[in-house]
């Protein structure tokens, strides 16, 4: 029970922090802001994190969160290539919508500069195991090609969305992340899709 209250103490601190990072900006926020909004203390706060700066690589858990959600509410019924397309519209969306471009480019920055752990490259996260899920489903139901393992067409596709995310930064958010990704991803994947006999 201890384990469970203290990741719900931990995911608390985490979504208040990025609430709060895209209501009112990184710079503005403080660790008392995050402390009232999480409704938890700072003894908290300081027994998983450092201070404000550490919780910029917990972003891969924001995002992990969205794909739980993601995977609960996703047709299973669809092919292999339109759960990849949905999972990447969805996250992408929420990113457009409630991810400031700053905040994304603060954490592409940390992992580039990380000496340690790089989340974004964890393959225990969620999103690194629903996407080996998808593409092995989808090449024993003989609609992925099957002359790539499945973590070569992960490693590319999670390649693909960093790139996209990438140049959204570089280009200072000009373009709509979402209308982009809608009409390039499909012909990205269609890639890996199985040929037709």
């Amino acid at each position: 029970m201890p384990r469970k209250n203290a990741r719900n103490t931990k995911g608390r601190i985490i979504s208040a922090a990025w609430k709060l990072f895209y209501e009112q900006g990184y710079e503005d926020t403080t660790v008392e802001d995050i402390v009232f909004e999480s409704e938890t203390s700072k003894g908290s706060f300081y027994h998983y994190f450092d201070g404000k700066d550490a919780l910029l690589g917990t972003l891969a858990y924001v995002f992990d969160e969205k794909y739980e959600q993601l995977r609960q509410e996703m047709d299973r019924s669809m092919s292999a290539m339109e759960q990849l397309i949905y999972l990447n519209h969805e996250l992408f969306a929420m990113i457009d919508g409630g991810i400031s471009i700053d905040l994304l480019a603060r954490l592409l920055a940390t992992q580039l500069l990380a000496k340690g752990e790089k989340h974004l490259l964890d393959h225990n996260r969620i999103y690194f195991k629903l996407l080996r899920q998808i593409i092995s489903e989808g090449q024993g139901s003989g609609q992925v090609r099957k002359d790539r393992t499945v973590n070569e067409i992960v490693k590319a596709y999670a390649l693909w969305e960093r790139a996209l995310l990438y140049d959204w930064c570089l280009s200072g958010g000009e373009y709509s992340l979402v209308a982009y990704t809608d009409s390039v991803t499909p012909m990205f994947l269609r890639t890996y899709q199985a040929r037709e006999e």
